[in-house]
Formats: structure tokens, C-alpha cells, sequence
């Protein structure tokens, strides 16, 4: 399995058991090369964006993946972490509405978690 599947998978259970909503997974390899994936999802409040956060850090970490780049853990509106070969949004609800990934990377194609 290539590594970044395993990334998104591993990602992706860390959110969810932080209780993520509405996780989205975009592979990007065909239209860009910043990442294979962009795993999109939110939370409904500060703490819990943070928590998403240091729980997909530690997820990822624990299997050897490394520190990504984070950035926006602070203000936990929008949280991007930057593992090279996925990157993970985790947003508030209001700023997900906002930004609306989805459509901008429409390019891209929405798979599921079977699919990974």
C-alpha cells in the first residue's frame, strides 16, 4: 500500500474518533502536486478543532510519519496540516461554509474511505 493511502487512513480514524464531521476525501494526485489527498472535515468548537489536530498528530506520528506543518492551531478556525502527501483541513463549521474546498478543488475527485 503507498503511503499516502495509509496516511489518509490513518488520518481519517483519528478524526473520527475525535467525532469529526462530515470527513471528505479529495484525491488531488491527477491535478496537482501539492499532495495526493486533501482530507477535509470540522468540528464544532475551538477545542474540539484542536483536538483533531493533536489527535491526527499523534496518530501519524506514532506510525512513523513525522511532524507535519501545521499552521492555524491557534485560532482553530481553520487548521491545515501539511504531511506532503496528504494535507488535512479541519475547520470550524462556519469557516468550512465559508471556504468551501470542495468546490475549488471540484477537479479533484471526491472519494470514500473504501476507495482508499
Amino acid at each position: 500500500m503507498n503511503h499516502s493511502k495509509e496516511m489518509a487512513k490513518l488520518a481519517i480514524k483519528a478524526l473520527e474518533d475525535k467525532k469529526a464531521e462530515d470527513i471528505r476525501i479529495i484525491d488531488i494526485s491527477n491535478v496537482s502536486v501539492l499532495a495526493d489527498y486533501f482530507i477535509i472535515a470540522h468540528g464544532t468548537n475551538r477545542n474540539q478543532v484542536q483536538a483533531m489536530v493533536d489527535n491526527v498528530d499523534e496518530t501519524l506520528g506514532r506510525a512513523g510519519y513525522g511532524s507535519p506543518k501545521i499552521e492555524g492551531y491557534d485560532t482553530a478556525n481553520w487548521a491545515l496540516m501539511d504531511y506532503k502527501d496528504i494535507i488535512v483541513h479541519i475547520f470550524d463549521k462556519e469557516n468550512r461554509t465559508f471556504y468551501n474546498l470542495e468546490r475549488i478543488w471540484r477537479d479533484g475527485k471526491q472519494i470514500n474511505q473504501e476507495q482508499l
